[in-house]
């Protein structure tokens, strides 16, 4: 059996890869990636490696021919993945993959996240494309929580538009276990997990715990969508991404990012990664 990941360079992707080469032997793995010397190192252990770019349909049959089971991990590039994600969605069909398993969000079809649309379109490519599937609806990385730490240190606050929302944030590798499971299983086709951590946490309970283990005072002020967004640009970051950014935090305060079932430490075997210990990771680096 032959397995791709698709973006494999990226964070999430290069997680994936070291699951799979603990189950599998390498020569059975297909690293897809736009820059193939970012991968030397997996080249190296006997993955193959092949050059395959989303926005680039001619590059995808080579990149996917001759593939059993395809994680296709979602492109960042909001505006355009859902036409890049068609691109891979037509080149599996083309090569009779087995198994397509799509990065995609949680709960994409009910949402209220701004970008949950994107995600459910290509869900629905999929869909169409008669291949069996499986998605990995994924809620966000902790990452991109423990991520603000250094901001609020330097400050005493945690900025953000997620009022009460409740977040059941997990890691990335506990969502790449995951797919690797899944990939490497025996394939049902045509499942819909809905991947989230065990607990969930409110921006001010976060700021409560970073306060708690760093033994200073933190809060969390809630701010508006606009103004967040204001104070993200203003912190350097391109208007499109604090936009996307507030906008994402808006979604949350409406439990954007909630979910009770479970799903992901029934799949992996173990409970998820909390928001305490993530912390805890963050600060002792």
């Amino acid at each position: 059996m032959k397995i791709a990941v698709a973006a494999a360079s990226g964070e999430l992707g290069r997680l994936v890869m070291a699951e799979l080469l603990n189950r599998m032997p390498a020569g059975d793995l297909v690293a897809v990636v736009r820059s193939p010397d970012k991968v030397a190192d997996l080249a190296a252990r006997g993955v193959e490696v092949r050059r395959g770019d989303y926005s680039e349909p001619a590059s995808l049959d080579g990149a996917l021919e001759g593939i059993d089971r395809l994680l296709l991990i979602s492109s960042s590039e909001v505006g355009i993945r859902v036409a890049q994600h068609g691109n891979v969605v037509d080149a599996a069909k083309r090569a009779g993959v087995s198994l397509i398993a799509y990065t995609s969000l949680l709960h994409a079809d009910t949402s209220p996240m701004g970008h949950a649309p994107e995600h459910f379109a290509t869900e629905e490519l999929i869909r169409a494309s008669g291949l069996p599937y499986a998605m990995l609806r994924h809620t966000y990385y902790m990452e991109n929580y423990t991520g603000r730490i250094p901001a609020a240190l330097e400050s005493g606050v945690l900025l953000g538009s997620a009022g009460d929302g409740r977040i059941s944030a997990a890691t990335r590798a506990d969502l790449a276990l995951a797919a690797a499971i899944v990939l490497t299983g025996e394939a049902s086709g045509n499942s819909v997990y809905e991947l989230a951590g065990d607990e969930c946490f409110t921006l001010s309970e976060f700021a409560a715990e970073l306060g708690r283990q760093t033994g200073r005072e933190i809060i969390y002020r809630n701010i508006p969508e606009a103004d967040y967004a204001a104070a993200l640009e203003a912190a350097g970051l391109p208007t499109f991404l604090a936009e996307m950014l507030a906008e994402s935090d808006a979604g949350m305060a409406e439990d954007g990012l909630f979910d009770d079932s479970h799903q992901l430490s029934t799949l992996i075997g173990r409970p998820t990664t909390g928001m305490v210990e993530s912390v805890e990771k963050f600060l002792s680096l």
